[in-house]
């Protein structure tokens, strides 16, 4: 999730691109329904709105100002957090239904992790990102598949960097496009 994740976000002065603000919006909407459970949300929910206003207001409050390009960036960045968030809310349920079948529940995942309760509905929610040891000990527990644990959307200016890179070394036939953004599965 890079800058854009409960993790950090208190860190970030300002939003950086569409994708970052669509993040933050997603992150935001989220947070709302943990906010209810938890308050200690609020603050990072509320920080969160400012960034999103501020950003809006740089970007998007002049109608002259919005261009195709900025449209067309927006658009992208919607569906890559779409493709996101699908991501996460198929985990999740993945996870859930493996422990129903084991006969566990949220709170004896976090014991066997050794997570608090609240910080493992963080990470089934997708507001913090599995570490390496969680998602090794769901696939060989549950036998989940890899694929099915760890995101493997790249940003944009990764791919952008991979592509430049192949082109300067004249491997032009390798090449990574659009859809190397969102998820596939």
């Amino acid at each position: 999730m890079d800058r854009i994740s409960i993790d950090n976000i208190l860190k970030v002065k300002s939003l950086q691109n569409e994708l970052e603000h669509e993040r933050a919006i997603s992150l935001f909407l989220r947070l709302r329904i943990q906010v209810k459970v938890n308050h200690e949300y609020q603050p990072i929910r509320e920080y969160l709105k400012n960034l999103i206003l501020q950003y809006e207001g740089e970007h998007w409050s002049e109608k002259k100002d919005i261009s195709d390009e900025l449209v067309k960036e927006s658009d992208q960045a919607e569906l890559i957090v779409q493709a996101e968030n699908e991501f996460y809310y198929e985990r999740k349920k993945l996870i859930k239904k493996h422990l129903k079948k084991a006969g566990l529940n949220q709170n004896d995942l976090a014991a066997i992790l050794g997570h608090r309760k609240s910080y493992m509905s963080e990470l089934i929610n997708g507001l913090r990102p599995l570490s390496k040891e969680d998602i090794i000990i769901l696939n060989r527990l549950f036998k989940l598949k890899l694929e099915d644990l760890i995101p493997t959307f790249l940003n944009q200016d990764k791919v952008s960097h991979i592509n430049d890179t192949l082109k300067a070394l004249n491997k032009g036939e390798l090449k990574l496009s659009a859809k190397d953004l969102i998820p596939q599965g």
